[in-house]
């Protein structure tokens, strides 16, 4: 609206206007013409001041200040005012035309065609559209990007099937491939949808330095009418095989609002679970929880979709991936108990057939004397709990039973707490008559760790028993601990029908930033479990000291899991996310075939010491078989972080093995999977991204279109002051809008003197 409205008062494009110079040229005689103007405003004043006295002096000031401006107006006219821009040279400047080649560009909202097609319209032929209009002044250089930049000459270059739109990449390579000629600006013709997570912002920078025009045409719809969306998914990089997990989608549609709609999970061609949800307004995003179970090892492609509903624009962004890493390995965790009694009986019962936990337990029998099952071999724990940092970080999971601080010599206690802080490990102590407050915990290292608040007190020779009525809290019934049943709602009924457990701790309260996942209902609430984050571990607090009721009360049949499960549930939650020595990450599950795979490893020895002097080595095998080896360099940022790369060549899976060595001695191993092959990435959007297109114009003193405005795009090009320019004057003296000034003035003053009877 601005520019035509300019265009049709001062015959120039708003824009325009802003680029160029206001200047002046005055004639020979100026100084008399403002010498007799001066004159005029003078005999005006006098004029009206010896006006008929019925004219109040209001009046006489605003035919002053009309007759004044008229004569002013004139004399602007007289030092002829002219817009001065530079025009780039004709023929003598480049244009780098940068047209969207990715998957993104095949949605086909212009009118039932797909986006592409307008780029293929107005760029693909030399003779036609933009480009041809462009060529006339310019030289013309088109270029096709998703990944990597490529010359694209004609329409036919464009194949419409990258996986990945990386703006900034793109603009980095073209402005490179373009050093040292006079360029006059960069025409980006996208969709806006940038796939990558590189920051813009340097790449923006540096065109900016090199005084480079980003000129960005938008094409797509900026809404959609029906579209079903699954968005962001939070999921672990590994978990254990058998495990079940709990996790939330963002659905987001338009054009469904009320409906029932169906998200199911398919590991494959498995079904692996489904959950019913109700879709929101249109456009407000709807998090679904859906439960499933990852059941078998290696890595895995978990498909979330919604099916594609009548009436949708876009059935590719109905599905979204995830790649999980299922291990098939056991996690090895110590039980330390102080007593002999029903809890460690019916916890070992109820993992017995979990292969992928092994319960170390040591039992206390008597002073200095105690109880090994599980162990590997015959001098593990031989001296009852580890003396060593080295012998107790071999353990990813530490569970205290009813046993009292005094138990543990002031260093033990020292490595429990970093055992959790340092060593990343899950603690969790259980509920009995030396736990907690009663144990003498409160004011030590292992205290400070814990989620729950203490209190330094003696404990009673005979602890009463105070009963628990134990229910999820709002953050346990989405949390996967508390699913006790085959379904989510299954196992908040369960809970209800569970017999009453006892505690003999005095645990009231949990520390700030604690998170409470069951608690006990009646007079007062209480904390049944709570977890922390403490430093790179989790420790957890149970309170309890009889769950085994859930096993053998009366009102619980003989068949009932409701025991075994919850307790493998949680065993499996402590162990989640524990590093090991050599823990190597990948900065994405999938790369396009061709590209590398950017590895972090961060590198500990026994006692999760970083280590900086290590030799780090990364064995890459292909889907074929094949195999390649890469180096990793210590980063010099953080201790014991090393980063490099590993080349990719076809498609499929790609295991990564990071060996870590120290002279002769190997400090760890550590396997990473990513898949080489398209993603989901391109729809994750079906709309067009044009705030990021405004971006990219507006940082570098571009302009951002659509194609309904992009006509203007030559005008902006040819006045953007870049490359090789030439001086062009443009006289504003003469524009319609002077003319409607002078006529407004003069008109204002008739009307205004014949109101007042002059006239």
């Amino acid at each position: 609206m601005l520019d035509t409205l300019s265009q049709l008062l001062l015959g120039v494009r708003w824009t325009v206007l802003g680029q160029g110079d206001l200047r002046f040229a005055p004639p020979a005689g100026v100084a008399l013409a403002a010498a007799l103007a001066v004159v005029a405003v003078g005999a005006t004043v006098i004029t009206y001041r010896r006006a008929p006295r019925r004219l109040t002096t209001r009046d006489r000031v605003v035919l002053v200040a009309l007759r004044s401006a008229l004569v002013g107006l004139l004399l602007v006219c007289l030092l002829r005012p002219m817009l001065v821009l530079r025009a780039a040279v004709p023929h003598q400047n480049v244009v780098a035309v940068l047209l969207d080649d990715s998957r993104s560009m095949r949605i086909a909202d212009l009118d039932g065609q797909p986006r592409a097609s307008y780029a293929q319209a107005e760029f693909g032929d030399p003779a036609k559209g933009l480009r041809q209009q462009l060529g006339e002044r310019f030289s013309v250089r088109t270029f096709r990007f998703s990944s990597t930049v490529n010359p694209a000459p004609t329409a036919a270059d464009l194949t419409v099937d990258g996986t990945h739109t990386k703006l900034a990449s793109a603009l980095d390579q073209a402005r490179q491939q373009l050093a040292g000629v006079p360029l006059a600006g960069l025409v980006v013709v996208s969709d806006g949808a940038d796939t990558s997570n590189d920051p813009l912002d340097p790449a923006l920078t540096a065109l900016k330095a090199a005084g480079v025009p980003v000129f960005a045409i938008g094409v797509g719809r900026d809404t959609a009418d029906k579209d079903i969306q699954v968005g962001r998914i939070t999921a672990p990089r590994t978990v254990l095989a058998g495990t079940t997990l709990l996790l939330d989608a963002v659905v987001t549609a338009r054009g469904y609002a009320g409906q029932s709609l169906t998200l199911d999970v398919a590991d494959g061609a498995t079904l692996a679970g489904s959950q019913t949800f109700t879709v929101g307004p249109d456009g407000q995003p709807v998090t679904v929880r859906v439960r499933f179970t990852a059941k078998d090892p290696g890595p895995r492609i978990f498909t979330f979709r919604v099916a594609p509903q009548p009436g949708e624009l876009l059935s590719e962004n109905n599905a979204r991936d995830v790649l999980l890493d299922v291990r098939d390995r056991r996690e090895k965790v110590l039980y330390f108990e102080g007593e002999p009694r029903f809890e460690m009986k019916f916890l070992r019962r109820a993992v017995t057939d979990d292969k992928q936990l092994q319960l170390v337990v040591l039992q206390r029998t008597a002073d200095n004397k105690y109880l090994r099952l599980e162990v590997d071999d015959p001098e593990e724990l031989v001296g009852g709990f580890p003396r060593t940092r080295d012998e107790l970080f071999t353990y990813r999971g530490i569970v205290l039973g009813s046993i009292e601080a005094a138990a543990f010599t002031g260093d033990q206690l020292a490595m429990l707490a970093e055992f959790v802080d340092r060593r990343g490990g899950g603690l969790m102590m259980l509920g009995g008559p030396r736990s907690f407050s009663e144990g003498g915990y409160a004011g030590t290292a292992i205290g400070e760790a814990l989620p729950v608040v203490l209190q330094r007190m003696t404990p009673p020779a005979q602890p009463a028993a105070t009963p628990l009525t134990v229910r999820p809290t709002r953050a346990g019934t989405g949390h996967a601990v508390s699913q006790i049943a085959a379904t989510e709602a299954a196992s908040a009924a369960r809970w209800p029908e569970l017999p009453a457990l006892t505690t003999v701790n005095t645990v009231d309260a949990v520390k700030a930033g604690a998170t409470t996942l069951l608690s006990s209902e009646g007079r007062g609430e209480r904390p049944v479990l709570a977890f922390q984050r403490f430093g790179r571990g989790k420790s957890a607090a149970f309170t309890p000291q009889d769950s085994w009721l859930w096993q053998m009360h009366a009102t619980v049949s003989v068949e009932d899991q409701t025991h075994e499960t919850f307790t493998r549930q949680w065993l499996r939650w402590l162990v989640d996310g524990v590093p090991d020595p050599v823990e190597a990450t990948t900065a994405s599950d999938r790369v396009e075939p061709g590209e590398p795979i950017v590895l972090t490893a961060d590198v500990n020895d026994a006692s999760f010491v970083a280590a900086n002097d290590a030799i780090v080595t990364a064995t890459v095998t292909g889907p074929d078989g094949a195999t390649a080896t890469a180096p990793l360099t210590w980063n010099g940022q953080r201790d014991g972080v090393y980063a490099g790369s590993a080349p990719t060549t076809a498609a499929g899976w790609y295991e990564v093995t990071v060996e870590a060595r120290r002279g002769d001695t190997t400090l760890g191993r550590s396997t990473a999977h990513v898949h080489a092959g398209p993603g989901d990435a391109e729809f994750s959007e079906a709309t067009r991204q044009m705030a990021t297109l405004q971006r990219l114009a507006e940082a570098t003193g571009g302009r951002a279109y659509t194609p309904e405005t992009a006509a203007a795009l030559l005008e902006d090009v040819k006045y953007t002051g870049r490359g090789i320019t030439a001086v062009e004057e443009r006289e504003l003296w003469h524009a319609p809008l002077v003319l409607l000034l002078l006529l407004g003035l003069l008109s204002a003053e008739w009307g205004y003197r014949r109101a007042v009877g002059l006239s």
